[in-house]
């Protein structure tokens, strides 16, 4: 596997992949024997940090393209899914992550019904969403900035901690416990990002991909972002930096929600 595939470039200069990272190495346990499923892979990159953790991994999306560029970086056990019933006979995984996906999708429940069936008793699910609620300003200067659902690909703006709740209790999940990331400045330079490059990079008009065109999609989009992502990197450290304010208000909820549950 090379370690100068786009994705891995992209991944050292984005905040918010990087939380979701340290979240998962720091709450996610995989034993050696263990059988998981990445489901929403996207171009592969949280799936390569996810292998790292060791198990038997495969890694899933709707979007064929996602599929195609997330091949040469993690190589095998890739497929495409379609919405409905899952590809996986009952009770073959022991984990499921699903980072990012859910709120891509027409039929969300059906999408947590199908992983409890296909997880195996005791297994575990593992879910991050964008997160919503009156407290969440940048929500609303998304919108004024005409940053529209569909350039992320979403079918809806997130969830509450309520919402992903009801979702799970409705499959018969329980509950175990929720972390939440990216906080109002990580997110703020997030959403400025997005926006430049919806505006002045993305394909016109928009490729429909399952998860948007808010970043570079595959290596040639990437290639022709280079003179702006090495701009972008010789300012990295100073947002890097500014991210940084969100510790000092640790009490706040991040915009970014990761939840945990339990097939029984």
């Amino acid at each position: 596997m090379r370690q100068d595939e786009w994705q891995l470039k992209l991944v050292k200069k984005s905040l918010k992949k990087k939380e979701k990272i340290s979240l998962i190495n720091k709450h996610l346990e995989v034993k050696s024997h263990d059988t998981l499923l990445d489901l929403g892979c996207a171009q592969g990159i949280l799936s390569h940090f996810l292998r790292k953790k060791g198990g038997f991994w495969v890694s899933a999306d709707q979007d064929f393209t996602n599929v195609q560029s997330s091949k040469r970086l993690l190589l095998n056990n890739l497929i495409q899914v379609q919405p409905g019933p899952l590809p996986f006979h009952g009770r073959s995984f022991d984990k499921v992550v699903c980072l990012d996906y859910l709120e891509h999708l027409d039929d969300d429940q059906r999408c947590v019904d199908e992983i409890h069936r296909i997880l195996k008793k005791g297994g575990e699910f593992i879910a991050a969403t964008p997160r919503i609620g009156n407290i969440f300003v940048l929500n609303y200067l998304r919108d004024l900035l005409g940053m529209k659902l569909e350039f992320y690909g979403h079918k809806r703006p997130g969830y509450s901690l309520k919402q992903l709740k009801k979702l799970l209790n409705k499959a018969d999940f329980r509950y175990i416990k929720h972390r939440s990331f990216s906080g109002f400045f990580t997110e703020l330079i997030e959403l400025v990002l997005n926006s430049l490059y919806i505006k002045i990079f993305a394909s016109k008009p928009p490729l429909k991909l399952r998860d948007g065109n808010i970043r570079p999609s595959t290596s040639g989009e990437f290639r022709s972002t280079q003179k702006a992502f090495h701009l972008y990197s010789m300012v990295y450290p100073v947002i890097w930096l500014i991210s940084k304010i969100d510790k000092i208000f640790f009490f706040q909820r991040g915009y970014g929600i990761m939840v945990w549950a339990k097939k029984e």
